[in-house]
């Protein structure tokens, strides 16, 4: 074990491991979106706006699910390694997130992500926190 991973504040493993599942959750959809009528199906029910919207985009769905993906594992493994891009390219999803949430609760589109809101305000506050700062120097 380096000294970076033993210093490594706990709220970035948590984010790490946190986009991680992002990225797996986006492999998840755009095996849901390839696969029509497979056991897959179900997930839609979660969220069936995203299904629809997606169904709107096409195969640009894919790319920009793919897109998400790829970037998110890149943050995963930035943020665990202890790496100042890890922690640029999470800052920068993360703000993205809020102002596709802003964006969505304004607009009326999509009233409930009204909670993303603070909580995307919260993980940005976390990582422009001097101590996380500090360990990606």
């Amino acid at each position: 074990m380096t000294t970076k991973s033993k210093n490594r504040p706990h709220g970035v493993t948590v984010l790490s491991i946190f986009f991680l599942a992002g990225s797996v959750i986006c492999l998840v959809a755009i095996a849901g979106l390839l696969l029509h009528n497979s056991f897959l199906e179900p997930m839609w029910r979660l969220n069936p706006h995203a299904r629809g919207g997606f169904a709107l985009m096409g195969h640009w769905a894919i790319a920009l699910l793919f897109t998400v993906g790829v970037s998110c594992a890149a943050a995963a493994v930035g943020l665990w390694r202890g790496r100042r891009w890890g922690h640029r390219v999470a800052f920068v999803l993360i703000a993205i997130n809020l102002i596709g949430d802003f964006v969505n609760v304004v607009l009326g589109i999509e009233p409930r992500a009204i909670i993303g809101v603070p909580v995307a305000l919260t993980i940005l506050l976390y990582l422009g926190s001097g101590r996380v700062r500090l360990f990606f120097k």
